[in-house]
């Protein structure tokens, strides 16, 4: 597989995996940390090092954002229990 096509795969994988975050909003992030040891704001960081990796400038709201589908703060107010 070439480098091309291996970054397409990751970048949907990624995608996928945001979505069903977005999606179930069911799951605490407490939860997710202790099974998984990462949670949506793990991933969220992640994100935002990729970025700065790259030049691109981007502060821990929006990569939050990016993650959430929404400010965090909204996502707490709606979601967190």
């Amino acid at each position: 597989m070439d480098d091309s096509t291996r970054i397409e795969i990751e970048a949907a994988a990624f995608r996928a995996m945001v979505a069903h975050f977005q999606k179930r909003s069911d799951v605490q992030n407490i939860d997710v940390m202790e099974l998984a040891g990462f949670c949506r704001n793990c991933l969220a960081k992640w994100y935002q090092s990729a970025a700065s990796e790259r030049g691109v400038p981007m502060d821990k709201a929006q990569a939050r954002e990016a993650v959430y589908g929404m400010p965090y703060e909204e996502w707490k107010d709606k979601h967190q229990t």
